[in-house]
């Protein structure tokens, strides 16, 4: 795979920018009710869901060409899959998905696949689940930067007193998310 004379160094020094174009990356944009979706895929794992305006929303010439997501068979499943669970007809995701981040990244987004359905938790409380000083504000900063909006469920992440706060696709379409994922007999309840 590699020549003898290339070195660690060599490839280090690689620009991360063209290590992307090296890898088979790609995007398609599919229409939802929340408005325009951007999905990225490298190689056979789903990377990426950004609304339009996304808070860190990566620069477009790192992810890869633009395809048609029924052309594209991950793109595709991740489109229906999104298409069930903002109908209503589905709780979850079965998508192979990588996340890049930090250390730190990865612990606070893998206890936000821990949430469940139509559950929510405070920032605070993610903090001391972390129990190694992480504090809410850490917490708060991880969760806005999670690649994978919707399917990593960001969105059930609230403020003290079930306080909606930020959400880097904005705050209606997180009140869309959670009253989505709300339980029927709490729906009813408002009701009355």
């Amino acid at each position: 795979m590699f020549d003898e004379a290339t070195t660690q160094a060599d490839i280090s020094r690689t620009d991360p920018h063209q290590r992307l174009q090296d890898m088979n990356t790609r995007h398609a944009v599919v229409e939802s009710p929340l408005g325009e979706l951007t999905l990225v895929a490298e190689d056979d794992t789903l990377t990426g869901l950004y609304f339009r305006h996304h808070w860190h929303r990566p620069a477009d010439d790192t992810m890869g060409p633009r395809v048609d997501a029924k052309s594209d068979g991950l793109l595709a499943d991740a489109q229906t899959q999104l298409t069930d669970y903002l109908a209503g007809n589905r709780s979850d995701f079965d998508l192979p998905t990588q996340l890049h981040g930090d250390e730190a990244q990865h612990r606070v987004w893998q206890l936000l696949t821990k949430i469940p359905y139509g559950e929510t938790v405070t920032y605070g409380e993610l903090a001391a689940a972390l129990a190694d000083g992480t504090t809410a504000q850490e917490v708060g900063q991880a969760v806005g930067r999670n690649p994978l909006s919707i399917i990593v469920p960001c969105h059930r992440v609230v403020g003290k007193n079930d306080q909606l706060t930020g959400y880097a696709g904005g705050l209606k379409r997180k009140q869309f998310l959670l009253e989505l994922e709300e339980p029927s007999e709490v729906k009813a309840a408002r009701l009355f």
